[in-house]
C-alpha cells in the first residue's frame, strides 16, 4: 500500500459512483530515489496503483487491474505536483468499469480507462 506513504489525500469527495480528492506525495519518499535520481517523477505504475487503492477504499473490496483498455502518461508528475484525481466507475459482473484522471490546474496529466476484478 502506498497511501500514507507514498502520497495521501485531502479534500476527499464521495458521489454516487464518484470521487475526487487531492493528492500529496512524500518528496523524501524512496521511489523517487530511483525514479530518477535528481530528477524525480511519479512512475506510472504508481498512478494506476493509486487508483486502484482509492477504489478499494471508497468500495471496501479487494481488487485487481483486470483489464487496462486504455492508460495514457499525458504529462510527467514530479512530486512537488499535487494533482486532483477524479474516478467514476460503474458496476459490471465481478468488478466494475472505471475512468480516472489526474488533473493540475491547467492540464490533464493521466487518463485511464480499465475493468478492476473483486479478489
Amino acid at each position: 500500500m502506498l497511501k500514507n506513504d507514498f502520497y495521501t489525500t485531502l479534500d476527499a469527495r464521495n458521489g454516487d459512483n464518484e470521487y475526487s480528492c487531492l493528492v500529496v506525495f512524500n518528496a523524501g519518499h524512496s521511489i523517487f530515489g530511483g525514479h530518477f535520481p535528481g530528477h524525480p517523477v511519479v512512475p506510472g505504475v504508481c498512478m494506476m496503483e493509486i487508483v486502484k487503492e482509492l477504489m478499494q477504499g471508497i468500495l471496501g473490496k479487494p481488487l485487481m487491474l483486470s483489464n487496462a483498455g486504455n492508460v495514457k502518461f499525458l504529462q510527467l508528475i514530479t512530486p512537488d505536483t499535487q494533482p486532483t484525481i477524479n474516478i467514476s466507475w460503474k458496476e459490471q459482473e465481478g468488478g466494475y468499469k472505471v475512468n480516472a484522471s489526474f488533473k493540475n490546474d491547467a492540464s490533464m496529466l493521466f487518463k485511464m480507462d480499465g475493468s478492476y476484478a473483486i479478489i
